[in-house]
């Protein structure tokens, strides 16, 4: 017996604010990567890190809500906690091994399309293992098809914000990036729930796990609060939100040599070709 789904049960209201969570996650995320390729090479593993727990903690956010408004006519929706938290560690792991390749080898070439791959492939991860985490009185489905796009979806939305995220330009730039990440993402998240389907058990029972609304209190006490801080990062650093740098390497500044020669006291400094040759013939002739 096929379940009857619903993933709008309550409207518009969850996908709409399953869709600004995930871009927030991305903003946050998306300038925290920019902002590490503008630093010293000793503090980029930090933003990078900070931008990688935001983006899937954006993410992770976004689906949970959006599962808020997913039902099953015929039977009750209950989650298994331990799947549901591991699907926020994966989505951590592999979107931070995506950002810290393009973060330490560029968004070009190679790197762009490895470390999209993986994030693309850590967002379809979490999305699917989420999935698994969900306790109902039936077996879920899937169309293999259609199951394939979304992954293709999340990889091509991946890519795409990391390519922006290494763009280093200013805060609009940006908050482009983000809305269109997060219409990918939620794209990517609805295209996967369209491939699922419900096949019911027979015999009726109340499946063992939290109910939704169980959910809802640590998804927000745990990922919003680190989302909130991040924001408070972002505030406190204008250079950041500009996409500015802050710092400019000794080597690229004008009239600075990259290896700059130490003066002892009481020597006089080296000639310079040209103009100081010219200067010491014209005190031999002098001398004569």
């Amino acid at each position: 017996m096929q379940g009857t789904v619903d993933d709008f049960s309550y409207g518009l209201v969850t996908p709409v604010v399953a869709y600004l969570m995930a871009c927030l996650g991305g903003a946050l995320g998306l300038r925290c990567t920019t902002r590490s390729m503008l630093v010293t090479r000793s503090w980029r593993g930090g933003w990078l890190a900070l931008g990688s727990a935001a983006i899937a903690s954006g993410i992770w956010t976004m689906h949970f809500i959006a599962m808020m408004g997913f039902t099953v006519e015929q039977t009750p929706v209950r989650y298994d906690k331990p799947l549901t938290f591991a699907s926020l560690g994966v989505a951590i792991l592999m979107v931070g091994i995506g950002i810290f390749i393009v973060g330490y080898r560029g968004a070009t070439g190679t790197a762009l399309f490895t470390g999209g791959t993986i994030t693309g492939l850590g967002i379809a991860s979490m999305h699917y293992l989420g999935m698994a985490g969900m306790r109902l009185n039936g077996k879920l489905e899937y169309n293999t098809l259609t199951v394939s796009a979304s992954v293709v979806i999340a990889v091509i939305a991946a890519t795409a914000a990391l390519w922006a995220a290494a763009q280093v330009r200013g805060f609009l730039w940006s908050v482009g990036a983000s809305l269109v990440m997060g219409l990918a993402v939620s794209g990517m998240h609805y295209t996967g729930m369209a491939a699922l389907s419900v096949h019911l058990h027979s015999a009726s029972g109340s499946p063992a796990g939290d109910s939704p609304a169980a959910l809802l209190a640590p998804m927000m006490i745990g990922p919003l609060v680190f989302l909130c801080l991040a924001g408070v990062v972002v505030l406190f650093d204008p250079l950041m939100v500009m996409g500015k740098p802050d710092w400019t390497p000794v080597e690229n500044r004008p009239g600075v040599p990259a290896h700059p020669v130490v003066q002892h006291p009481g020597r006089r400094p080296p000639l310079r070709a040209g103009r100081d040759r010219g200067r010491r013939r014209s005190r031999t002739r002098q001398s004569w």
